[in-house]
């Protein structure tokens, strides 16, 4: 099963304001298309379809499901990770053993133990994504180092100075501009790529995954 942290289910941040996106199994009826994470800026919106150009210079039509929804993020630090918090990070291996962030997201407490695993990711070749709960947050000389664990294993991942880290965020359709940068997890099927999600960015905070 291919995961994603933002895909399928829908949960309340703020009352009904908003949305946050977290991995669950995909829908019987989509188990055979390709999932993707499209990332750019927005082109167009038009109500129906959001035109991206990706990260990669392409030109992309995401039609959204009846069903989608838009969700942001806002900027947290690094202290803000405590002991117990259920966070999804970003990493890459590092020379000598050890992984370290490219991102961290802070979960909500509602949203503890979505997509709950570690498994490839494609921010960048060969990063990974480990969902988690926080065993111990140690500050070091450069940044900080957490063990994580999930599924009865655990993991040390370092988190240098400088790494982004947010929490999810409320948004709206009006947030949808022109030049606005997305993160999209989506479906490729035969008749296109569709999104039940978007996460985009406002405020000067950019979604970092």
């Amino acid at each position: 099963m291919i995961k994603s942290i933002f895909h399928a289910v829908v949960l309340g941040l703020s009352g009904i304001s908003s949305a946050a996106m977290i991995t669950t199994p995909v829908h019987a009826e989509d188990k055979n298309a390709e999932q993707v994470h499209v990332r750019g800026s927005i082109v167009n919106y038009s109500g129906s379809t959001l035109k991206v150009k990706t990260r990669e210079g392409e030109t992309v039509d995401v039609a959204l499901a009846d069903d989608w929804k838009v969700s942001s993020v806002a900027n947290a630090e690094v202290t803000d990770i405590k002991p117990g918090d259920f966070v999804g990070i970003a990493s890459l291996p590092k020379e000598g053993g050890g992984d370290g962030a490219l991102e961290v997201l802070i979960f909500p407490p509602a949203l503890k133990g979505a997509g709950e695993g570690s498994y490839g990711w494609d921010l960048k070749p060969n990063s990974s994504m480990t969902n988690a709960t926080v065993a111990d947050a140690v500050k070091g000389v450069d940044g900080r180092t957490v063990t994580v664990s999930y599924h009865g294993k655990e993991k040390k991942i370092s988190i240098p100075d400088g790494t982004p880290v947010v929490t999810f965020a409320p948004a709206t359709k009006d947030d949808l501009v022109p030049g606005a940068v997305v993160f999209i997890p989506a479906e490729k099927a035969a008749t296109g790529t569709i999104a039940h999600q978007v996460l985009v960015g406002k405020n000067g905070v950019v979604p970092p995954m």
